[in-house]
């Protein structure tokens, strides 16, 4: 197909520009794999690498979480941002995906704790910090990538395949761990099959890397150093362009903020919410995700393409207001689908907790004090309860009393007064579960689906990389990942089940203010460069 030339000299190819969004969206679909396995198989990594009877592997276990999660991809952000930046953005996010690759395929080869000990936990830590150092750069450069290539009034349809790419990446992440636990018995899953998932990443890896070597650098890019205008310091330049502090600071608090939660939400609030909450197993839990996302997923396209022809920032608003409406609904939906046994249980055998006032801290993977078990107990358990004053520990429920902490006795008394310990296959309404996922990630996808075009609109173009990459991941990094923590702390002080959402809503709420006052229309531009 011949190529187009725009107003401002840049040609458009639509061969061309398909490789490109291929390329891109399987390069972050393999990405985001990689970084949720790790998230699917935590637990029994935790207990192959970080047993709790060990106070530095504990320690360690701790730092994997918060290193990856938190710290390490705002340092990638900063790190790659510069780099692509300064050299370019396809050789950028090469890097980016050789190392998220490697270290994820390296985490398939370690020795765990029973063969290692510490030593294991320790790599570990390394990989996963890696992982996320990678994760950091990635998002950028594709984003990038992509808008730099799409013509003007595309930039939201084109670059939203990033965004379903990030839910690709979920899906196939769901698929290849739930294939390889029915290939095989959970003894011979546990002992060595977790490991097939992670080094399934070289496969990934070499796919990716064989497409994306095929890819040229963006036009804009090559325009800029060609004129000799690309920035000498990205970082530094990032600082001092006018104007541009103010802009990283509503990307951060008014989009990627209200956006992280949004998905964070829809994806590992509502996995954890099944398994733990509603006390659904986790292969099933992983089913009705998986279908639900598939449902949704095609909506991220469809609101990237919305977004170029009624505005990105309306549509930004519609989604954050609608989260606002329909977050509690759905999950109380989702929970009268999943395990209506529970839901009655709560309504006629109300639980009393009985405690002195206790220090509880949602970060300790072990609580040392009776009643920090006893919230942990309840608040991972999904079970409201209300608390009263007393000098000792006793729970209450169903004409049962249980003094002190006692996690068997907690589970026969919540039994004998019809909690369910799990959810009844029989009893359950798979769609309605199925339709409640489907609906929270339909509204991550009108938040997510045009960010990227948001994201690259909003920075001028020499220094784009490093000023979109940093506020998106301290927004994905602090306030999704502290969302699981806050969320089981605010459902420990309050003691209802449901309470932790008031999170979401929070940060939503300030995301939606901020964008409302400061974030400018971006859509309509002709020209990024």
């Amino acid at each position: 197909m011949a190529a187009t030339a725009a107003a401002d000299g840049q040609e458009f190819d639509a061969s061309r520009d398909r490789l490109v969004i291929v390329a891109s969206s399987l390069g972050t679909v393999f990405e985001w794999y990689d970084f949720f396995v790790y998230g699917i198989l935590a637990t029994l990594i935790g207990q192959l690498f970080f047993p709790s009877d060990n106070p530095t592997a504990a320690t360690l276990a701790s730092l994997a979480i918060f290193g990856a999660g938190f710290g390490v991809r705002p340092l990638g952000a900063v790190l790659f941002g510069y780099l692509g930046d300064k050299v370019g953005r396809k050789y950028t996010f090469l890097v980016t995906i050789s190392l998220m690759g490697g270290a994820t395929a390296s985490i398939g080869l370690l020795p765990t704790f029973a063969t290692a000990g510490v030593w294991a936990a320790a790599l570990l830590l390394v990989l996963r910090c890696l992982q996320g150092l990678a994760l950091g750069g990635e998002y950028g450069g594709a984003a990038i990538y992509v808008a730099e290539h799409a013509p003007p009034g595309k930039r939201g349809q084109y670059t939203s395949w990033i965004q379903a790419s990030v839910a690709g990446g979920f899906l196939l992440a769901v698929i290849c761990v739930l294939t390889t636990r029915k290939l095989m018995s959970p003894e011979d899953f546990n002992a060595w099959g977790w490991r097939v998932p992670f080094l399934i990443s070289i496969l990934l890896l070499a796919i990716s890397l064989y497409i994306r070597l095929k890819l040229s650098e963006s036009p804009v890019f090559q325009a800029m150093k060609a004129a000799g205008a690309t920035s000498k310091n990205p970082f530094m330049d990032s600082l001092r362009y006018p104007g541009n502090i103010k802009r990283v600071m509503v990307a951060l608090f008014g989009v990627a903020a209200g956006l992280t939660v949004i998905y964070y939400t829809s994806q590992f609030g509502t996995l954890y919410f099944l398994t733990g909450t509603a006390r659904v197993a986790e292969e099933d839990a992983l089913l009705y995700m998986a279908a639900g996302a598939t449902l949704a997923a095609p909506l991220y396209v469809f609101f990237g393409w919305l977004s170029d022809r009624v505005g990105r920032k309306r549509l930004l608003l519609i989604g954050y207001g609608l989260t606002v409406v329909l977050l509690f609904p759905l999950f109380h939906l989702m929970a009268q689908a999943a395990n209506p046994a529970l839901e009655q249980a709560t309504r006629t055998s109300p639980v009393t907790l009985a405690m002195p006032e206790c220090a509880f801290n949602a970060l300790q993977r072990t609580q040392t004090t009776e009643c920090g078990k006893a919230l942990n107990f309840l608040s991972k358990r999904g079970i409201s309860y209300t608390k009263v004053d007393g000098d000792a520990v006793a729970l209450s429920v169903g004409g049962t009393v249980v003094r002190g902490y006692d996690e068997k006795a907690y589970v026969a008394a919540l039994e004998k007064a019809g909690y369910p310990d799990k959810s009844d296959p029989a009893s359950r309404q798979p769609w309605l579960i199925i339709l409640s996922v489907a609906l929270m990630v339909a509204l991550s996808a009108m938040t997510y689906g045009q960010v990227a075009a948001i994201m690259v609109e909003l920075f001028p173009a020499k220094i784009r990389y490093t000023s979109m990459s940093i506020p998106y991941h301290i927004g994905t990094g602090y306030f999704g990942g502290f969302l699981p923590y806050i969320s089981q702390y605010i459902v420990a002080r309050t003691g209802d089940a449901y309470s932790g959402l008031w999170y979401t809503i929070a940060v939503v709420v300030m995301a939606f203010t901020v964008s409302l006052i400061w974030l400018p229309e971006t859509s309509g531009q002709d020209d990024i460069g």
